[in-house]
């Protein structure tokens, strides 16, 4: 018994049929849509990032009807549109839960715990990573960094952060979204479901109670330095570069010239060296293998 080329997977590199249009119902409420958002550029094709997060909000994901929905609107070719889906990674290719799950697993946030948390959610989950649970409600993935090192690790679901993690608080997160329980972001707006943030991010407005007043800003721990550079916190004791000793940052304003002998920290302006510098006391560095 012999089994065809396709029941067996194989290409044979016939051309992919063109994408299915849109249903016309569908088709006319994105194009009001999609000529809304081309009309604040000056250049159409500008708009093709919101245009593919307005088509990313109809179907959880940017299918190939939506790029040639883009392309269509645009003037562009198909091509042109699946260059720009596939390079930024806020455009799912696949099906995927309401709620994207992400565990920022970059340099801080490891070693803070993001890793563990990653792992811990795999297996309670049983997904890896990219994949959605069977009930569609919770896609899992790891990210770069979220730009919240001060709050590490975090988590972001649905691009809401979620700060200072553990294995155990994520766990009872995605337990409750996926029951559909309420779940509030550590700081920002209300979280929704991943179609609807699709949609605030093609630039329509967030039109539920209260979410635009609780719109992100940055938390305490950020705003600790610019409150110090505009005085509104006393001054802080900070470790001395040179010696070691505290230094009381409103007194310690004198230019300290080191000696020789004093260690310079990496914000020194760089110095001469016995490799750069023959002269130098401490003699020519010798060649490898002398």
């Amino acid at each position: 018994m012999t089994t065809s080329s396709s029941e067996r997977g194989v290409s044979l590199g016939m051309p992919e049929l063109p994408a299915p249009a849109y249903p016309d119902d569908v088709r006319a409420r994105l194009e009001t849509d999609a000529r809304e958002i081309i009309a604040r550029y000056p250049d159409s094709r500008s708009a093709l990032l919101p245009l593919l997060h307005l088509v990313q909000s109809e179907e959880g994901h940017v299918t190939r009807t939506g790029m040639r929905f883009c392309a269509d609107m645009l003037d562009l070719t198909t091509a042109e549109v699946t260059a720009v889906a596939t390079f930024y990674t806020m455009y799912r290719r696949g099906p995927s839960g309401d709620y994207q799950v992400g565990v920022c697993t970059n340099t801080l946030c490891a070693v803070m715990g993001g890793d563990a948390i990653f792992e811990s959610l795999q297996e309670h989950l049983g997904v890896g990573n990219g994949e959605t649970t069977e009930d569609g409600k919770v896609t899992l993935e790891h990210i770069e960094c979220n730009a919240a090192c001060d709050f590490a690790p975090v988590v972001m679901v649905n691009w809401e952060f979620f700060d200072n993690q553990t294995p155990a608080s994520v766990k009872a997160l995605v337990d409750d979204l996926r029951a559909g329980r309420p779940v509030t972001p550590t700081r920002g707006a209300p979280l929704c479901t991943f179609k609807e943030t699709a949609r605030i991010l093609a630039g329509f407005p967030d039109e539920r109670d209260g979410a635009v007043a609780a719109g992100g800003s940055a938390g305490p721990a950020s705003l600790a330095g610019l409150k110090l550079a505009k005085g509104e916190a006393s001054a802080a004791r900070v470790v001395h570069p040179r010696d070691g000793g505290p230094h009381d940052a409103s007194q310690d304003r004198a230019v300290h010239d080191p000696s020789p002998t004093e260690h310079l920290s990496s914000h020194d302006a760089p110095q001469d060296t016995s490799a750069s510098d023959p002269s130098h006391p401490a003699g020519p560095t010798a060649e490898e293998g002398e």
